[in-house]
C-alpha cells in the first residue's frame, strides 16, 4: 500500500535513506550522508513524500519537491521487487512532467529510470560532492 507520510515515520524512511545512499553511492565519504542524516529528517516534513507500506512495515518512499524527484529508496532487502516502479508510477500518476538527478556512477538507478521513460537532459556537477551527475526528465505522453 502507498501512502501520505505520518510524522511517526520519519525514522524508518530517514534509516533507509541512510542504508541506500551508503549501499548504492559507494563512491561518496560514507561521512557525507551520515552528516546529513538530522537535516534529512528535519525536511521530510516539507516536501511531499509517500510511503510504501506491507505488513505494517515501510519498505520504501519517494519524496518530491513539486515536479523535482528528491530520490526513490527502497530498503535494502526488498530490492528489485518492484517496489520502486510502483512509487515511481504512483508519482507519475500525479504529475504531468517529472525531473530528478542522478550520479553519473549510479549506472543501476540510470537504467531503471531510463526503463520508464526518462531521457538524460544534461549533465553537471554536484557541488557538494564533486560528483558527476545527470539531470534525467519525464514526460506525459
Amino acid at each position: 500500500m502507498i501512502r501520505k507520510l505520518l510524522n511517526g515515520d520519519i525514522d524508518r524512511i530517514a534509516d533507509i535513506w541512510l542504508k541506500t545512499n551508503l549501499k548504492a553511492h559507494y563512491f561518496i565519504s560514507n561521512q557525507y550522508w551520515k552528516s546529513n542524516y538530522e537535516l534529512v529528517k528535519e525536511m521530510m516534513s516539507q516536501y511531499e513524500v509517500y510511503v510504501f507500506e506491507a505488513d505494517k512495515m515501510i519498505q520504501g518512499f519517494v519524496g518530491l519537491n513539486d515536479k523535482y524527484i528528491e530520490g526513490i529508496f527502497v530498503s535494502d532487502e526488498m530490492q528489485s521487487c518492484g517496489i520502486g516502479k510502483l512509487l515511481l508510477d504512483y508519482v507519475k500518476d500525479k504529475k504531468v512532467s517529472l525531473r530528478l538527478n542522478v550520479y553519473q556512477k549510479n549506472a543501476r538507478a540510470i537504467s531503471f529510470y531510463q526503463r520508464e521513460g526518462f531521457i538524460i537532459q544534461c549533465e553537471g556537477l554536484d557541488e557538494a560532492t564533486g560528483e558527476k551527475e545527470y539531470t534525467m526528465l519525464w514526460k506525459r505522453k
